[in-house]
Formats: C-alpha cells, structure tokens, sequence
C-alpha cells in the first residue's frame, strides 16, 4: 500500500498515534525527496489529527501549510484536501457561510479533474452548510441525490455518511425517534468497514445523539438505537425513496 492509503486507513480506523508517526516520517522523506504530493498528503493528515483532538485552528494552520505545498508545485490536484479541510474547519467553527463558500470551490475544482466521488462528498457536506443556515428543502435535495449516487455507484465507503445525512434530516425534522434509529444504523455502517467518523461527521452525530436523548430518554432512545443497528442502511430509507 502506498503511504496515503496505509495513513487515510489508519485516520479511519481511529489510530491517531500512528498517522502523526507516519506523517512527521512522510514529510522528512517527501521534502528530501522534492516530493510534494506526499508532503501535502502528510500536512492534511496531521491537519485531520488536529480536528479530530478538537484543535480547529491547528488544523486550519497545517491546512494551510499543506495548501502552500500544493500552490508551489504546480499541480492543482493537490489542492483537492487541503482546501477540503479548510471548508470543514470553518463549517465545524459555525461560519457556515464561509465554509458553504469553500465546499462550492471545492466541488468545482473537483468537477475540473473529473473526481466525482470527491464531488458527491463535497456536496454532502454543502448540504449540512444548507441545513445549518435553515435551507432544509436545498438541503435535503442534495442530501437524497448524494445517496441515490453512493447506493447506485456501491460506494461503500460512503454509506455511514449517507445516514449521518438522514438523521440529521430526521433532526431538523423534529422526529427524535428516527434520529435515534439512523444513529444506530450509521454506527453499525461506520463498525461493518471498521471505522470511526470524520470529526465533522462525528461532532454532528454526538450533538444529535444528546438532543434525541433529551427528548425521547435513555431508554426511549436505547430502544430505537438497538432497532437501527439491526437495519440495512438501504432498507432504512426506503419510505423515502418510495
């Protein structure tokens, strides 16, 4: 495996010893070497480290650190995470109009080098930009074509996000009972790939967890949790897509 699949693995799988290991030796090497798309992909991943321990403006810093690598070299590609990360920091601080800003130039540079899961990722997260500033319709058409693409394309990867994305419409919809079942069922999606969420995703998920909690009760809410682990992710929408 190369160095950004063995790192993004290890971010997912919650081992943060082990990327910030992997990223100080990856840019010791990818500097001597004149190299900087492993230079930018080892700044990005301390960047995530930063935002998954709580520290945004440590992430935004080596997010910029990583961008600059990218400016220098030329190659816009590169751009791709660091500017994905900078949209998220922003999104995670409450500027949600900025960051709905940074996901629109994200998806366009995405579009530009033809990444279309990258595009489908970006305009999920636009989609919580949307839902935050009140555009519950904006948002919840992105949020139902972003899952039409990840269940028609088996974007595996995607699913857990996909029903992050539906309990927090749940949320917005004020029906506590099914933000309780589509946790359960993100957390089951997010354990069958051996994963943790992004800290964004993951911050959303514990806000909605606590406000769900305070309304149904823990027992209440246990009830509905344990129902949505049991469910497949597909099956848990299909009222919506029927």
């Amino acid at each position: 495996m190369t160095f950004s699949e063995n790192v993004r693995s290890a971010f997912r799988r919650g081992e943060t010893d082990a990327v910030v290991r992997m990223s100080e030796a990856e840019i010791a090497r990818a500097r001597a070497a004149g190299d900087p798309a492993g230079e930018v992909e080892a700044r990005y991943s301390l960047a995530r480290v930063a935002i998954r321990g709580g520290d945004l403006v440590g992430g935004e810093d080596r997010a910029r650190e990583a961008l600059a690598v990218a400016l220098g070299s030329g190659d816009r590609s590169l751009e791709e995470r660091p500017r994905h990360v900078l949209a998220a920091v922003a999104r995670m601080s409450g500027d949600l109009l900025r960051a709905r800003d940074l996901y629109r130039e994200s998806i366009a540079l995405n579009e530009a080098l033809g990444q279309w899961k990258t595009v489908n990722s970006e305009k999920h997260n636009l989609a919580f930009c949307e839902l935050g500033l009140g555009n519950l319709n904006v948002a919840r058409a992105l949020f139902a074509e972003s899952r039409e693409r990840v269940f028609r394309n088996d974007w595996a990867e995607f699913v857990p996000y996909v029903c992050v994305a539906g309990a927090a419409v749940a949320a917005a919809d004020g029906d506590h009972s099914r933000v309780a079942l589509m946790i359960g069922v993100a957390d089951a999606a997010f354990a069958a790939l051996g994963q943790v969420p992004d800290p964004d995703d993951a911050a959303d998920l514990a806000r909605m967890r606590a406000a769900a909690v305070e309304a149904l009760g823990v027992d209440a809410f246990d009830r509905e949790y344990a129902a949505g682990q049991l469910r497949e992710p597909r099956a848990a929408f299909a009222s919506d897509e029927g």
